[in-house]
């Protein structure tokens, strides 16, 4: 891994595949083996077979999506959980696993400076690693169904009252979660026109016509850092909006909620004393591998209660005392690996203070190609948030044709995305290999593929 990561930062390697689609599959063998083969000779056809055809997201060219800025300390730790092998659904299962996650879960939220009731120490909340902010949302919804029904969804199923609220730019894991809880089609836009943001007087002007509809406000997603441009909703007045209504508040910060590490970037995360719950891809800024989303509650009861399922074989005297948390209960799946692990491992090896500079490093790169932008005729600057970059070149017409040829570029990686309905190129920077020298070679690729548009 050492070579690959030495290859990735010198521009060895390409950052996407030349490869056609079926040639990693036409490679294989159509059948298993029937026998064991060496491990020297599985490793030798990672390298020659896999590899070849990934897209190597830790590339420092590699500036698409939102990043999944990885670090030897979690990669060690990823071997270290697969070595032990443990199910850690229940804290008798695996009570070290339990408890280091709840440890973990309440550093970081100190360190992000989140409301004291998301803390496992302060009552009535806590934190847990979930794979994704998607997983993270469909709890969320579910918990929120589970108080807004009293429970009685559980016995009943829901109908076609439940209603849920998003702005128009949240991202697209927030109708998928709304419809496997079984609310169908059930989201609402409350946006402010020109924005994308999510408007706390259109909000509250539908929860108060549904409520009239006799339909049931359900639970408000905001969001903190949008997929497209970064954008913030406005949560202080969001927060006020679902007080006022009782409705669940959740806030998805996946990608700029990790910022407030930082003194300088804490406002990311203001308003948030009153959402129900909250979550971060820790796996996205913060240097440990995916997956590790960590969501947060100030309401665990609603939660738990909604996912909750003991048979007796789950039995045992540790849960049945009260005085123990079983993480099975705050998640989807039953079972679930030693999840924390991995972000010990980080936290110790990188502190709090090795994190913060990572992003100040990240944001920095994104002010450099920010301004780049900014002075080049031609070239228009959408957005620019953190660590992510958003423009246009000249018409629509033309940043179409220059996605086009970047997209066919296998040396950089940007996204497209609709702001306004007019298209727009993303370029977000989190790879730990990234310079100032990347920046500007980036920066003159799409010059030159803007020439030709």
């Amino acid at each position: 891994m050492t070579a690959h990561w030495a290859a990735l930062e010198s521009l060895a390697l390409p950052v996407e595949p030349a490869r056609p689609p079926g040639a990693t599959a036409g490679a294989l063998p159509a059948s298993a083996p029937e026998q064991g083969e060496p491990l020297e000779r599985i490793l030798a056809d990672t390298w020659s077979v896999i590899v070849p055809g990934l897209v190597h997201w830790q590339h420092p060219a590699f500036l698409g999506y939102y990043p999944t800025a990885n670090s030897p300390a979690s990669v060690l730790a990823e071997l270290v959980t697969a070595g032990l092998g443990v199910q850690g659904m229940m804290w008798s299962t695996s009570p070290a696993a339990t408890e280091l996650e709840q440890v973990v879960v309440d550093w970081l939220a100190k360190a992000l400076g989140l409301p004291e009731s998301f803390l496992h120490s302060g009552g009535t909340g806590g934190g847990v690693i979930q794979d994704s902010a998607s997983s993270a949302v469909l709890v969320a919804v579910v918990a929120a169904l589970h108080r807004a029904s009293g429970g009685g969804w559980r016995t009943d199923g829901v109908d076609g009252r439940y209603r849920a609220y998003c702005s128009e730019q949240a991202n697209s894991c927030v109708p998928k979660a709304v419809r496997i809880a079984g609310l169908g089609e059930a989201v609402e836009i409350a946006t402010t026109a020109g924005t994308g943001a999510m408007d706390p007087d259109a909000l509250a002007a539908r929860l108060a016509a549904d409520r009239r509809a006799n339909l049931v406000p359900t639970v408000v997603v905001a969001t903190s850092g949008t997929t497209a441009t970064c954008a913030f909703d406005p949560l202080p007045a969001v927060a006020d909006v679902c007080r006022r209504y009782g409705v669940w508040l959740h806030v998805d910060g996946a990608y700029a909620g990790s910022a407030a590490l930082c003194p300088e970037h804490r406002a990311v995360n203001e308003g948030l004393d009153g959402a129900d719950s909250y979550a971060v891809n820790a796996h996205k800024w913060m240097r440990t591998g995916t997956p590790c989303d960590i969501l947060w509650t100030s309401d665990r009861a609603s939660l738990t209660e909604a996912m909750a399922i003991r048979p007796a074989f789950l039995h045992n005297p540790a849960s049945e005392s009260g005085a123990v948390v079983d993480f099975r209960d705050w998640q989807i799946p039953l079972g679930r690996p030693m999840r924390a692990l991995k972000l010990w491992y980080v936290l110790r090896a990188h502190g709090l203070e090795g994190l913060r500079a990572a992003i100040r490093h990240d944001v920095g790169l994104a002010d450099r190609l920010a301004r780049a932008i900014e002075r080049e005729p031609g070239f228009h600057l959408v957005a620019h948030e953190l660590g992510l970059v958003a423009f246009r070149y000249g018409t629509d017409e033309q940043t179409r044709a220059l996605t086009a040829r970047l997209a066919a570029d296998t040396g950089l990686v940007c996204t497209p995305a609709e702001v306004e309905g007019r298209p727009v190129l993303r370029a977000v920077f989190g790879s730990p290999y990234a310079s100032e020298a990347t920046v500007d070679q980036v920066w003159a690729t799409v010059r030159r593929h803007a020439q030709a548009c």
